[in-house]
């Protein structure tokens, strides 16, 4: 078997260009995702079972079903309705990168509503009573102290998140989309050069993948940066009435 490493570097712009759309799809998912993620963490986090009960529905399907079958269902499925036809979201519905972006959206957002459900409940109760001791209304605590409390308990895991949604925009291609699987599948059918096409294209992901983890590696440090706080010992010379034992020892 002989490796044709010229074909890696001729296609290596084309590969390029089917990365940059891969970026594009989990960068505007993943975005559209959060936002979606945060008032279904909100409800279903609710003591009231009539509020948590649509957030539990919806997250229970799109964690219960493949985001393939997802996918086919908002591409070919949308398609068999004459009132979606005649909608004016057909113009949406009937383009392939706004059916994927929809998919991976709902597919991502229902995960990342049950990390955030859990950081919320993960929140010390000591914090919540401090801000009702202090007079915050319900939304001024929930937007000074639980979100951005309930953010930096969940980065770690959303990050993980992150890297499966990149992984899994590879079944973009299923859809006509020209991604980074899609471009080297394409480049396969000219070259016949499978192994160098998709080994390529496993680097292009690993090294995004590296930036991404990368990324959320210092976000993680800049919200929690209480965790890495390493106390600094007072000078030997200092005068012994400026002292304190508790914070010294």
């Amino acid at each position: 078997m002989t490796w044709e490493w010229g074909v890696i570097w001729e296609y290596l712009p084309r590969l390029m260009d089917g990365a940059w759309l891969t970026l594009e799809l989990v960068f505007v998912s993943g975005l559209m995702g959060l936002a979606l993620a945060v008032p279904l963490a909100l409800a279903r986090s609710s003591a009231n079972r009539w509020v948590s009960a649509l957030p539990f529905a919806y997250i229970f399907f799109f964690r219960g079903t493949p985001l393939l079958v997802q996918i086919f269902l908002i591409y070919y499925g949308a398609s068999q309705f004459a009132v979606v036809k005649e909608s004016f979201l057909w113009p949406i519905l009937k383009e392939p990168y706004w059916c994927a972006i929809i998919a991976f959206t709902l597919n991502t957002a229902a995960y990342s509503a049950e990390l955030f459900r859990g950081a919320i409940q993960a929140i010390p109760g000591g914090e919540l009573e401090a801000a009702q001791a202090m007079g915050m209304s319900r939304p001024l605590m929930i937007r000074r102290i639980v979100l951005p409390r309930a953010f930096g308990i969940a980065l770690p895991a959303y990050g993980n998140e992150m890297v499966l949604m990149l992984k899994g925009s590879a079944l973009a291609s299923t859809i006509t989309l020209l991604d980074l699987t899609g471009m080297a599948r394409t480049i396969i059918a000219r070259t016949y050069t499978p192994l160098e096409m998709f080994m390529a294209a496993g680097v292009v992901y690993l090294l995004i993948g590296a930036a991404l983890i990368g990324l959320f590696r210092f976000l993680e440090y800049r919200f929690n940066r209480y965790q890495y706080y390493k106390h600094t010992p007072l000078p030997a010379n200092i005068d012994p009435q400026l002292r304190d034992e508790h914070i010294d020892s």
